[in-house]
């Protein structure tokens, strides 16, 4: 069976999508979820651009991958300068991962218009700076930057620029749609005129500004491609990039292509809403394969066949990717989850179970209600845990007080006033904080800090809120996520409801609670 190599850029080029902020943490999360389903290649950023990227891959120095290779993201050297002195390419020596991968120019519009050199000095640069990474032990990659326009263009020189970064030693050549506005049939023709001439990796990257990325880059693999670059869900700048969902389900069960292990394919719909929710973006409900409208059917003809036949109105068993087949008069959303998160957190909880009935419309009137635990864990297990009794309360909230104070010129006050019973004392404390939510908190850990000592080890690292019904106006129910970590780990756990303040404490109890049941205290 034919190999292709998947390469994921969510952590960088997916990062540019209008509305996206990562922090580092995020930013490990997701690459925990990439290297689990198997990618070849985790783009983590751009170490020469910001001190975030750094950060991060200082952190994932730290990690031990099990199937992906971390990949850090530069550009060739700066005209007129030496690969040996440029700041970018020192940056990416220090991010010490073992593979680069460096965007050049390839289409003369941008090397004479935007660059403001000659044609041979950016040949200059592409070789110069892959020689000067490879001779540091790196494995380099060369992303050929608007390569399809560049070739349509001038086809001689954009064409010397691939073989300058192979002649060089990089390992592989990427041709990049970066405007995203090459039609199928072009980009076919292309490949096929170039291919001979490749003798390292053929890479494609996508965008998708004409709606095209997914099968411009199928079309690629057809055509030679040895390996595909996309992010998750397809977000990017602009209209974002190839959706690398899509692409491995067409690749695996459309073309017989390996590029996930088999069992891993299932993991598509977990790894789709885990990355929507850490991106703080609405799932869409029609995304292929993976969204839950992707096997959603309502009333009439459409029911009546995929009762008696499933084939009659779905292309492939939902189950081949995690998703379910929905028959919208009779909602069935959310079983396999909950089981699939049973049998890691080692719940016996089988369908036969007298208890799993009672837990799963417990998640089924949950997830009604606006709450999605694939990004919330920690929420899951305490809910699943007190749901068996196998959790004990470490505390009781008696009440709180929240006020908010504006004034004159200064800035705006939050002061909590909380009342709890722990071990059989009942603590009364307050607590200043920058906002409601950070109130709560410190209050929380003021009346619980002599109790639960470990607790000072604990810090709250993000918080997100969605309006999960923007037609409600003020009214609508919120969704707050949010992140906790210790010395150790890290964690998620949710709230909603229409009050915020409301639906903060929910996923801040949460967080404490799961701190605690972790340490395993009494």
């Amino acid at each position: 069976m034919r190999k292709v190599k998947l390469y994921d850029t969510t952590l960088r080029d997916g990062s540019q999508g209008e509305g996206i902020s990562y922090s580092v943490m995020d930013k490990v999360r997701i690459a925990r979820e990439l290297d689990m389903l198997g990618v070849h290649y985790i783009e983590g950023g751009w170490p020469g651009s910001n001190p975030k990227d750094m950060e991060f891959f200082l952190k994932m120095n730290k990690e031990q991958l099990k199937n992906a290779e971390l990949v850090a993201f530069g550009s060739t050297r700066k005209s007129g300068t030496k690969s040996k002195d440029d700041s970018n390419l020192k940056a990416l020596v220090r991010s010490k991962v073992k593979l680069v991968t460096i965007f050049g120019k390839t289409w003369d519009l941008h090397i004479t218009d935007v660059l403001r050199t000659t044609l041979e000095e950016n040949l200059s640069m592409i070789k110069d700076t892959v020689g000067f990474l490879t001779g540091q032990g790196l494995t380099v990659f060369y992303d050929a930057e608007h390569f399809f326009d560049a070739y349509k263009d001038n086809p001689e020189y954009s064409l010397k620029c691939l073989l300058s970064a192979q002649e060089a030693g990089a390992k592989a050549v990427v041709l990049c749609d970066t405007n995203g506005g090459t039609l199928t049939s072009e980009l076919s023709r292309i490949i096929k005129e170039i291919k001979p001439q490749i003798k390292v990796l053929l890479g494609i990257h996508c965008h998708n500004d004409s709606g095209l990325a997914v099968a411009n880059s199928l079309t690629a693999v057809e055509a030679g491609a040895d390996m595909v670059q996309g992010t998750i869900n397809g977000i990017g700048e602009r209209c974002g990039n190839a959706d690398l969902i899509s692409i491995i389900a067409n690749l695996k069960l459309k073309m017989g292509i390996d590029c996930i292990l088999d069992n891993k394919l299932k993991e598509l719909t977990a790894v789709s809403h885990f990355v929507s929710e850490i991106s703080n973006m609405n799932q869409r409900s029609d995304q292929p394969y993976v969204g839950v409208s992707a096997f959603a059917h309502k009333g009439g003809v459409h029911i009546n066949a995929v009762v008696k036949n499933p084939k009659t109105y779905e292309h492939i068993d939902p189950i081949l990717v995690g998703n379910h087949r929905r028959i919208l008069v009779s909602e069935l959303a959310g079983k396999s989850g909950v089981l699939l998160r049973a049998k890691d957190l080692e719940l016996d909880l089988s369908k036969e179970n007298p208890q799993t009935k009672k837990i799963l419309k417990l998640v089924q009137n949950l997830e009604h209600q606006g709450y999605h635990f694939e990004a919330a864990e920690a929420s899951f297990e305490l809910l699943m845990k007190r749901s068996l009794k196998k959790y004990k309360k470490f505390f009781e909230l008696e009440g709180f007080r929240v006020v908010i104070e504006k004034l004159s010129d200064k800035k705006i006050t939050s002061e909590a006033i909380m009342k709890l019973k722990v071990k059989g004392v009942k603590e009364h404390t307050a607590a200043e904080g920058d906002g409601p939510v950070n109130a709560l908190d410190n209050a929380l850990r003021k009346a619980l800090r002599d109790f639960y000592p470990t607790l000072s080890k604990m810090r709250l690292s993000d918080f997100k809120v969605r309006v999960l019904d923007e037609k409600a106006g003020t009214a609508a129910k919120v969704r707050v996520l949010i992140q906790s970590q210790d010395e150790k780990d890290s964690w998620n756990t949710i709230g909603v409801s229409e009050n915020i303040i409301e639906a903060s404490w929910q996923a801040l109890i949460d967080s404490v609670e799961y701190k605690l049941l972790k340490d395993n205290l009494k």
